[in-house]
């Protein structure tokens, strides 16, 4: 019995060493990038929720092939081109959850971003604890195996929206609001 529990211990502290390597990583590209929304003064300011493996699940994937292109509005005001890739189903917390896939239009055409799959999403969290305006998880096609796909909410991030003005950060659909809070990812910012 102690074996297990040490073993235990063990897989949940080296998924907790994960997502903070991931989280410095994330915070060093968010001051690498060409307009910086996050200064090296600043980067105190990102707050995350403590990793929770209850927030990491498989999703069922149904792909949906065809799908039409349509426009996504941004905080600015301007309109992006996606077009859904695939619905996502998953339990979490007792309740039944969809949300849906997009790939960007513009974004297929660079080979860097061809099987990138991008889900925005809003949760009761928003306003409250978390950007009132979403979250974001970034996702890779290559990833789907056999019908499913990973989804860990604690690497859930801010659009850069979040951070300044001045950026088109593209405003969850409507579909994918999700009905429970997601107290997993990044925390709102404080300016």
């Amino acid at each position: 019995m102690l074996l297990l529990t040490v073993a235990i211990a063990v897989q949940a502290q080296s998924y907790k060493d994960t997502i903070a390597a991931y989280r410095k990583q994330y915070a060093r590209e968010l001051m690498e990038e060409k307009r910086a929304p996050v200064k090296a003064s600043q980067i105190d300011n990102l707050r995350f929720f403590p990793a929770n493996r209850n927030y990491c699940l498989w999703a069922t994937v149904t792909e949906t092939p065809g799908s039409p292109p349509f426009q996504i509005p941004t905080h600015s005001g301007k309109l992006k081109p996606y077009r859904q890739y695939a619905v996502l189903t998953f339990r979490l917390n007792g309740k039944d959850c969809t949300l849906h896939a997009y790939q960007g239009v513009d974004l297929v055409q660079d080979a860097a971003y061809a099987d990138y799959l991008f889900v925005p999403f809003r949760d009761h969290t928003n306003y409250e604890q978390t950007y009132g305006g979403g979250r974001y998880l970034d996702l890779r096609i290559k990833d789907i195996k056999d019908g499913r796909l990973l989804l860990d909410f604690n690497k859930c991030y801010n659009p850069y929206c979040a951070y300044a003005d001045g950026f088109n950060c593209p405003i969850p659909p409507d579909e994918n609001t999700l009905q429970l809070e997601i107290p997993a990812g990044e925390k709102s910012f404080i300016h």
